[in-house]
């Protein structure tokens, strides 16, 4: 069988007021890392200043609980550019996270249709407000 040391990775930007989120605002990512459906493998702060500048910053010694005991496997994945890139979607005076998502349960999957003969060509995220709202009219459809 062919074994991936990786999976698919799924980039998110998660907005918040000030300069730092608080450890409530990723519990929800703190409980997903635990159930090991996804390793994070990095995790990047960065500030949006008034003027536009970006500024970008590790966890300090008050925010070391926003992740639990969850560590970055790979910090630095998220590159200059990809940091640029996604600081376009924050607006001035507000702060962001850059939080890269390694799927595990994905690259089990792709190890085992690769075992077998099989190769995943191309996948297609569909967001959930977008899946929740045609399911929705679906069952309005039905009734």
């Amino acid at each position: 069988m062919n074994d991936f040391r990786y999976g698919p990775v799924e980039f998110y930007l998660v907005g918040f007021e000030g300069e730092g989120p608080d450890p409530e605002t990723f519990q929800a990512l703190r409980d997903l890392l635990a159930s090991g459906a996804v390793r994070l493998l990095d995790f990047v702060l960065l500030t949006k200043t008034a003027g536009g500048d970006v500024e970008t910053r590790d966890l300090d010694v008050d925010q070391a609980d926003l992740l639990g005991e969850a560590h970055p496997l790979a910090d630095g994945l998220a590159g200059e550019e990809d940091i640029m890139t996604l600081a376009q979607h924050v607006p001035a005076g507000t702060s962001a996270a850059v939080v890269v998502l390694e799927l595990a349960f994905a690259r089990t999957l792709a190890a085992k249709l690769r075992a077998s003969g099989g190769e995943v060509l191309r996948t297609e995220r569909v967001p959930a407000p977008v899946v929740n709202a045609m399911i929705d009219i679906l069952e309005q459809e039905g009734e």
